[in-house]
């Protein structure tokens, strides 16, 4: 499978870019009564989110951040290519490891599809939440997604079916000494062959407790949960302001940190 079939069908699969930015920028206005300008997208991949983030107005800038140069390179081509020159010149992209000091302060750090579960000792992501409080503004918001429930601790498939193709999230295996996970994506195009493990991911599945605690120790003032609601089937990508939440076999929250 080329990088442009595997990242499109990516996108396709689990990203929602234009929805996700006016979604952050939403809460950080609840949080904070005025609009986010600047944003930093952590493991940002083809980095649509900070595209999508520049075309909110001509004052909105966009930084990411990712060590995948292949990644990088589709979202130059296909996705920034097709912004206004205005537009391009207020994004930019790092080839650059999250955990690094420096770069410009933002209004907000992002990092969503649960990248940052490749972190999975405590000290190391404890450290990364530091070094985004470093570099928030004054009034700065870091967002993350995460996920968990019953159903996470065993194998499980979840098959979603889109126009031209099928795209598969199956979790290999649990390991529940260190709560990590393997987890791989497949996807099947129509009237092709299933392509397995396109991507492949093994991480620890970090409960909300400990990422609050950590984003205490870290220094934020206040952390926010966010839980998704559900079609009936599936997950429906909306989400609303809960302490309480989670019942489901799997779910899917969003947290949000205050500097």
């Amino acid at each position: 499978m080329t990088a442009i079939d595997k990242y499109a069908l990516y996108i396709q699969s689990v990203q929602q870019a234009d929805a996700d930015v006016r979604f952050f920028r939403e809460l950080y206005r609840q949080l904070k009564g005025r609009a986010p300008k600047t944003l930093r997208e952590d493991f940002c991949g083809t980095f649509g989110v900070c595209c999508e983030w520049v075309k909110l107005g001509p004052d909105y800038r966009a930084y990411g951040r990712d060590l995948g140069e292949e990644p990088v390179r589709y979202g130059t081509e296909n996705i920034l290519s097709k912004l206004t020159p205005d537009q391009r010149s207020r994004v930019k992209i790092e080839l650059k490891n999250a955990l690094a000091p420096g770069g410009p302060k933002t209004d907000m750090i992002m990092a969503m599809n649960f990248s940052y579960f490749i972190f999975q000792k405590r000290e190391q992501l404890k450290a990364y939440f530091v070094n985004c409080r470093k570099n928030l503004r004054r009034d700065g918001v870091l967002a993350l997604d995460c996920f968990g429930g019953g159903g996470v601790h065993k194998p499980n498939v979840e098959r979603t079916e889109h126009l031209n193709f099928v795209y598969y999230w199956e979790q290999l295996d649990y390991d529940p000494v260190y709560n990590t996970a393997r987890s791989a994506m497949h996807f099947k195009p129509k009237g092709k062959k299933k392509i397995k493990n396109v991507f492949t991911y093994e991480w620890r599945i970090w409960s909300i407790t400990e990422l609050r605690e950590l984003l205490a120790e870290a220094g934020f003032r206040k952390s926010h949960v966010y839980w998704e609601g559900d079609d009936g089937r599936h997950g429906n990508g909306k989400f609303s302001r809960d302490e309480n939440g989670g019942r489901e076999a799997v779910w899917i929250a969003m947290i949000t940190a205050e500097k």
